[in-house]
């Protein structure tokens, strides 16, 4: 018989999901409202609807003619796309020796350095803007992502990632004569795929969003990426919500789409399957 006080628990946990779900969609539901709505509808006002009356791209068309957004979204996809290269090859080959390698300190230097997750970045702001001045990187794209070369998150996440692979599939390769650079290449790496895809995904989305680090490194502004340009988009056309919503969607929709077709790799993967015991 069906547990009927089973079937209530589980329709209100999902009903609770739903509204949460909602509160936080949301906002996006409104900015997109905002960036298809004509001037002639209201945005602020009693009367103020969540779909606009009469759709159209003009607001889109207008922010991309009178700025230079494309500029900025190459800026944008060039520095997310080298910092996610970089930190994943920085923070794997840290992470790999913390794992499986064993020398005299690896647990302490492991701790401090998961230890610099709690350092607000306020913190280290002045004294690395700095040496990336001294570094002559100001207005340069390896001084965006300069601060983002590797993390302490990357470390750990792929640190444990690499505890979990089996030590027979690491001894195999020993005995066919490999280095620990081709086991961490050939062995490592594709053993861990959905901790890299996640990995991926987190920097992408801080190094795409990031505003306040360009915004202290750059002055120039053939150089913004999409934060910088949308925030002098909103001071210069003296707050119209429509071109800043449409300038906001065109800033967001690369990380929404990279997740939507990044999503199905984020699953377990059976590395152990080929041993036997």
């Amino acid at each position: 018989m069906v547990n009927c006080k089973s079937l209530n628990k589980t329709g209100i946990r999902y009903l609770l999901l739903t509204l949460i779900a909602l509160g936080m969609l949301f906002p996006l539901f409104w900015l997109l409202s905002t960036a298809f709505k004509s001037p002639a509808e209201d945005i602020f006002t009693v009367s103020w609807q969540l779909l606009p009356q009469n759709p159209t791209w003009d607001n889109f068309l207008s922010v991309w003619q009178t700025y230079p957004f494309g500029r900025y979204l190459f800026n944008s996809t060039v520095v997310a796309i080298l910092t996610v290269s970089l930190n994943l090859l920085f923070c794997s080959l840290a992470a790999y020796p913390l794992a499986r390698l064993n020398f005299r300190g690896r647990d302490l230097l492991f701790a401090v350095i998961v230890a610099t997750i709690m350092i607000p970045f306020q913190i280290v702001m002045i004294p690395l803007y700095i040496l990336t001045v001294q570094l002559g990187l100001r207005n340069t794209y390896l001084g965006i992502i300069f601060p983002n070369l590797a993390s302490a998150f990357g470390i750990f996440l792929l640190r444990q990632a690499f505890q979990g692979v089996p030590k027979e599939l690491e001894e195999a390769a020993r005995i066919d004569g490999c280095s620990e650079l081709d086991i961490w290449w050939h062995i490592m790496i594709p053993s861990v795929r959905p901790a890299l895809v996640t990995l991926a995904i987190f920097v992408f989305i801080g190094a795409w969003s990031d505003f306040l680090w360009p915004l202290i490194i750059l002055d120039r502004p053939e150089h913004y990426t999409l934060p910088l340009g949308v925030a002098k988009l909103a001071s210069a056309l003296d707050l119209d919500w429509r071109l800043i919503a449409a300038g906001s969607i065109i800033s967001i929709a690369p990380a929404l789409l990279l997740f939507v077709f990044l999503q199905k790799y984020i699953i377990p993967t059976d590395v152990g399957s080929g041993v036997k015991g």
